[in-house]
């Protein structure tokens, strides 16, 4: 199973961001999947979701305007939009994917992970 995420880069405050992720080496329209970040010396975030069965898409509510998610069941992709990026959204944002059917915002909770795409924001 592997999941490539890429799309990360140096940006400015402001700007909008579009990361990708391609999935291979599992059934993908059996797999939710998420969008993450991590910023340096914090806990990893969950940030999207998009549901597995008719891809519902669910976020954490505080930031939900600033993040849209996607996928391609063709391509076998997920995206995420970021919008308005400031420089308190440096992270390595990563994606994953889980077999269960509900929305999912925890870690634990993905059985599988990209190695991440990094993001600087510059102010």
């Amino acid at each position: 199973v592997q999941l490539q995420a890429s799309g990360g880069g140096l940006v400015q405050a402001g700007d909008s961001l579009t990361l990708s992720c391609t999935v291979s080496g599992l059934r993908f329209e059996f797999y939710g999947l998420a969008w993450f970040r991590q910023a340096a010396g914090k806990e990893r975030e969950f940030l999207a979701g998009i549901a597995r069965n008719g891809g519902k898409t669910y976020g954490e509510p505080a930031i939900k305007n600033q993040y849209d998610i996607f996928k391609d069941d063709v391509k076998k992709t997920t995206s995420l939009e970021l919008k308005n990026l400031q420089p308190e959204d440096t992270a390595r944002y990563y994606c994953a994917a889980t077999s269960s059917g509900r929305e999912r915002v925890r870690t634990g909770s993905y059985e599988h992970w990209g190695q991440g795409t990094l993001v600087t924001v510059s102010s």
